[in-house]
């Protein structure tokens, strides 16, 4: 077990007790997501700890398949899920490399709240582009902590990151601007049709999969 799922794995009851911070913010990425989906969408949420978002996103295509590196997150999610009655949707344990990987089958691929906490965004992108057909799309929100409108608490929460880090307490985080992380995006070969900032600090982006 990496040290990445064991931090998740014991945050994982904390964290999906935690209220969401910004619920209107939530409301309407949702909203904007549900909009680029059909019924006979397969969809794939990559990070998609205890499967909220899943389950609310679940009844409006034909298969939704969450993916996460915690297991104990992901044990949360299936019991949300059978309480919920939601068909069609199933978790995987998986990294988000793993994931992008397997892409191949999916017409949209979600990630919230998730590029940011992973160390290899560049080649996950990558493998996205190389597994998705052409128009099929990608769709995240991530908050990006180097964004200079992001105020005086984030900075000084960016400063903290390293700190929490080794006494055990944040896992891997990035930092990068919304250019910067849209520049990234493009660079794998993806068209950006829409960006946003709800909550401010994160970057709401969907983007297609263009031809070869």
């Amino acid at each position: 077990m990496s040290q990445a799922s064991k931090f998740w794995d014991n945050a994982a009851v904390k964290y999906a007790a935690s209220p969401i911070k910004d619920q209107q913010a939530y409301a309407y990425t949702l909203e904007r997501t549900r909009s680029y989906l059909n019924a006979n969408d397969h969809v794939l949420e990559i990070g998609c700890g205890t499967g909220s978002s899943a389950i609310l996103l679940a009844p409006e295509v034909a298969r939704f398949t969450g993916t996460d590196i915690s297991s104990e997150m992901l044990r949360i999610a299936r019991e949300k899920a059978a309480a919920s009655g939601v068909k069609a949707l199933d978790f995987q344990v998986a990294t988000a490399a793993e994931s992008a990987q397997d892409a191949a089958d999916m017409t949209v691929v979600l990630g919230f709240n998730i590029f940011h906490l992973t160390e290899n965004l560049e080649g996950i992108l990558a493998a996205l582009h190389q597994n998705l057909k052409p128009g099929n799309l990608l769709i995240t929100k991530t908050p990006c902590l180097r964004e200079p409108s992001i105020g005086l608490m984030r900075f000084l929460f960016r400063a903290l990151i390293p700190v929490l880090q080794f006494l055990g307490k944040a896992p891997f985080v990035r930092a990068f601007s919304f250019r910067e992380l849209e520049a990234m995006i493009t660079a794998a070969g993806f068209q950006i049709v829409e960006t946003g900032s709800y909550p401010k600090m994160s970057r709401y982006i969907v983007a297609r999969r263009t031809a070869d």
